[in-house]
């Protein structure tokens, strides 16, 4: 966000905002986590 674009706005569509931005980021770590621990652990012998 630009710094004009963030004075223009109301105290609740900044948090909103800052809202989305950190949700997104916290989405994005824990697909992140998941991926490397999915990596991490071994994979299943098929008996045959």
């Amino acid at each position: 966000m630009s710094e004009e674009t963030h004075k223009n706005m109301s105290r609740e569509d900044r948090l909103a905002a800052k809202l989305r931005e950190n949700l997104r980021r916290r989405k994005a770590q824990a697909r992140e986590m998941t991926e490397s621990a999915s990596e991490s652990l071994p994979k299943p012998r098929s008996e045959s």
